[in-house]
């Protein structure tokens, strides 16, 4: 659930100055920001989305992205989406991490960005999805399985099913088999994961 702002525990800095200190502010200054700021909800999503942009320090990196994944909600998704174009590595695995305890929240992302043109982030939310406790999560992976032509994103989201996939998954299993044929290792995978989900029947 995203953090309401609640004026009861409001802290006792207002936005604009915590918005300072974690833009300006010494270490130990941007550190006490980045918790305080998870009390005003998603009002503060944009300031800590900015700050793990611009932050060099992990711990600091790491501090802001548990404060990302407190707040929750669809502002910080919205926050998250870009930074899985991000030519940082660590960047695009922290969105990743944080998106993976937001599945109310990112489902509406789910249903936009499986069709994104560039494959790296395809590939990205197919591996949020492999841990997203979602409803639709086993649909979607087959909706990517079923349609999508890049042989290494069909791969992750066959191991994904492997993991997950029930009796629904059979058929998109059958086909990518079938539709990859060239592809030995989609055909292990495929054939491997029907085994499994037979096993879990």
């Amino acid at each position: 659930m995203p953090v309401e702002l609640d004026e009861k525990v409001r802290p006792s800095r207002e936005l604009g100055e915590l918005i300072q200190l974690i833009q300006k502010g010494a270490i130990a200054q941007r550190l006490d920001a980045a918790h305080s700021l998870v009390a005003f909800g998603e009002v503060a999503a944009e300031a800590l989305c900015a700050a793990l942009l611009n932050e060099a320090d992990d711990a600091l990196r790491d501090a802001i992205a548990v404060s990302l994944a407190r707040v929750g909600g669809r502002s910080v998704v919205s926050g998250l989406a870009p930074m899985l174009r991000s030519d940082d590595a660590a960047i695009r695995n922290i969105a990743v991490d944080i998106l993976k305890e937001l599945p109310q929240a990112v489902a509406p992302l789910m249903e936009t960005r499986l069709d994104d043109p560039d494959p790296d982030v395809r590939i990205l939310l197919v591996n949020v999805l492999g841990s997203l406790r979602h409803a639709k999560v086993e649909q979607w992976l087959i909706d990517v399985v079923d349609r999508d032509e890049n042989v290494n994103l069909v791969a992750v989201a066959i191991e994904a099913l492997d993991e997950i996939g029930g009796a629904a998954a059979r058929g998109a299993l059958s086909r990518a088999a079938d539709r990859f044929s060239h592809e030995p290792f989609i055909v292990f995978s495929a054939e491997n994961a029907l085994l499994h989900i037979s096993s879990r029947a």
